[in-house]
């Protein structure tokens, strides 16, 4: 089971430093909501260049099977057994610096963005190590900024990125036993 106090404690840690320098709370707003899309826009890249045209292409799809995969069949699965609320919810002093859908507010673990981000970059990563390394330090920047704009637990990110990297390594396995084989 889930150590609460420690949980609380970690959050604590990471949320204290929200509301006190404009500049730190843009930052975190900017990893927690919108640096998905510069994710997004360099996948865009990758799917549509022509210098390795068809293992970036390949790369772009297995990754976002496997992130699609983490966050659209793996969460509601934990979800639908174990609801958790937000921290601004359980703890109601909290002010989140980012909006949540309503009906997200009992759908904290494990952290979606997380699982997301983590199965697309652990897939980026065993088909391009360089390139891996780069989407692994923006899936920590987005997963530990849900944590300080205060929609996150920290034990939701920590569940997030250890299913995410194992959903994003089936991913990867996946294609090499079953898909590589019909692409080349």
């Amino acid at each position: 089971m889930i150590n609460w106090t420690l949980n609380v404690n970690l959050f604590d840690i990471f949320f204290g430093f929200a509301h006190q320098n404009v500049f730190l709370d843009y930052l975190g707003i900017f990893f927690a909501d919108y640096m998905q899309y510069v994710l997004a826009a360099i996948f865009l890249i990758l799917f549509f260049s022509k210098k390795h045209k068809k293992q970036h292409r390949t790369m772009v799809v297995v990754a976002t099977m496997s992130a699609i995969a983490a966050r659209y069949i793996v969460k509601p699965l934990i979800v639908f057994f174990y609801a958790e609320p937000r921290p601004f919810i359980a703890l109601t002093q909290i002010k989140p610096l980012v909006k949540v859908m309503t009906s997200e507010n009992l759908q904290s673990f494990p952290s979606g963005h997380t699982l997301f981000f983590f199965a697309l970059a652990t897939t980026v990563f065993l088909f391009n190590k360089k390139l891996g390394v780069w989407f692994l330090i923006s899936a920590a920047l987005i997963s530990f900024a849900r944590i300080y704009v205060g929609v996150h637990w920290p034990i939701d990110v920590f569940a997030g990125v250890i299913i995410g990297i194992l959903t994003g390594m089936v991913g990867h396995y996946l294609y090499k036993k079953f898909g590589q084989k019909k692409i080349k």
